[in-house]
């Protein structure tokens, strides 16, 4: 990296955390477009947007066909033709077309044509659409550990029925009071007129901002703040009309790709929205992302690592924490929890994490809360720092050391052996740190 741009990048992430007015201000607000198009630049979100375009292609009438029967079944059959046509607006004068297409493809699939096998398929492939969707934003917000099987139906399934049900009761109740007496004499008066054209406008885009804020809190499997979702969501959605709009302009020039490509064209031009709208909003989520965690923007999505010393640090407080509090009885820690108690990015804490599991010395709900993996007076300080040591994956390597650097070593761990002993993790939590002399203070 160039100088001048490393000191760019430590004056606006690290520097401007201690300024004071004016520049601080606005450089603290700069730091997160900054860190939005490094992260685009880098490839990664680019890369998770493509493949999430392409299962889109898969599973878009799958799960078009689950939602149509419910609307069908609420007497709401127009309300999925609106979505289709606002979300492919940018099309063009192919939207109505695409809109077309698919809504014929959705009544081929008629349940007495599929069969239970076909129908079977079909709900796993719009599960399995979900469970990629959520691998992605777990990518974005660093979490490591899925949602269990049992969750992913039960949440999955739960979303896919009441979200039908729920976009059909607010789009009916706004076709009420669009039909209503009231509605009807402010149309005629202005400046009430202009209003109301104008909300009619920028409610599918209202929609579309309410619908990413869901996703930002609903998806991700951790806790989100519901502030961060609100920003990310709004922000995404303004960005997703801007770049729709500019989107649907381009298109108008660009008549000689539709010459050349004719009747693929549509497919084409499918193709790269889905595309940018998978890529706009990843990128809100991110935004989320760095709004609830703010410590991540300098470090962006790259790896951090903590040193041998530092990982046993990290290894005894977390154990120190889980165990205090199951003593007292308080709720249980998870992992986002930890890391804000120990001002760590949760991407530094989840390997450590990892050992400790790994190493049976804490096991994780189906909350993502951690306990004791067993008895605390049965956890040995000494297998606490032998379980971030260990490695977690991967081939270990075979070292040839110098016979001299080996008996050092063995010294080492044999002198960290006699001073902790037998003392377990229930002796540093109710009766403190060791002395000098290797006794409880």
């Amino acid at each position: 990296m160039p100088n001048w741009l490393q000191r760019l990048e430590e004056g606006l992430f690290q520097k401007s955390r201690g300024m004071g007015p004016p520049w601080g201000a606005v450089l603290r607000v700069l730091r997160y477009p900054a860190a939005l198009i490094r992260d685009w630049l880098g490839g990664e979100l680019n890369i998770r947007a493509m493949s999430l375009a392409y299962t889109t292609l898969l599973s878009l009438v799958p799960l078009l066909v689950f939602t149509f029967a419910i609307l069908k079944g609420l007497g709401a059959r127009g309300d999925l033709k609106f979505i289709l046509q606002e979300f492919f607006r940018p099309l063009g004068s192919g939207a109505n077309q695409l809109t077309d297409i698919v809504l014929q493809f959705v009544n081929n699939m008629r349940g007495e044509l599929l069969g239970s096998l076909g129908l079977g398929f079909l709900v796993y492939t719009v599960i399995t659409t979900i469970r990629k969707i959520e691998g992605s934003f777990n990518f974005v917000w660093r979490i490591d550990r899925p949602r269990s099987i049992g969750r992913r139906l039960v949440e999955y399934l739960s979303v896919m029925i009441l979200g039908p049900i729920l976009l059909a009761v607010t789009l009916g109740l706004l076709g009420s009071a669009e039909q209503s007496a009231l509605a009807r004499w402010l149309g005629d008066v202005e400046p009430f007129a202009e209003i109301l054209r104008f909300a009619g406008k920028a409610l599918p885009y209202l929609i579309v901002a309410v619908f990413f804020g869901f996703v930002y809190w609903f998806i991700p499997n951790t806790h989100i703040e519901p502030r961060a979702a609100v920003i990310g969501g709004v922000t995404a959605g303004l960005i997703w009309a801007l770049v729709g709009k500019v989107y649907t302009a381009v298109l108008l020039y660009s008549s000689r790709m539709v010459a050349v490509y004719t009747g693929f064209a549509i497919v084409l031009t499918t193709l790269i929205w889905v595309y940018l709208s998978w890529l706009i909003l990843l990128i809100g989520a991110q935004l989320a992302f760095y709004l609830q965690f703010p410590q991540y923007l300098r470090h962006g999505q790259h790896s951090i690592e903590l040193g041998g010393s530092e990982r046993e640090l990290v290894g005894v407080s977390i154990m120190y924490l889980i165990g205090s509090d199951y003593l007292k009885g308080e709720t249980p820690w998870n992992a986002a929890g930890l890391a804000a108690r120990l001002d760590l990015p949760g991407i530094a804490l989840a390997p450590v994490l990892a050992r400790l599991e790994r190493a049976g010395l804490i096991v994780a709900t189906e909350q993502e809360h951690f306990l004791p993996g067993r008895d605390l007076a049965g956890i040995l300080l000494a297998d606490i720092l032998q379980a971030v040591r260990t490695q977690t994956g991967g081939l270990a390597m075979e070292i040839q050391p110098v016979n001299e650097a080996a008996q050092l070593m063995r010294g080492v761990e044999s002198a960290l052996r006699d001073r902790l002993g037998s003392r377990s993790l229930k002796d540093l939590i109710t009766r403190g740190s060791l002395t000098g002399d290797g006794h409880f203070a």
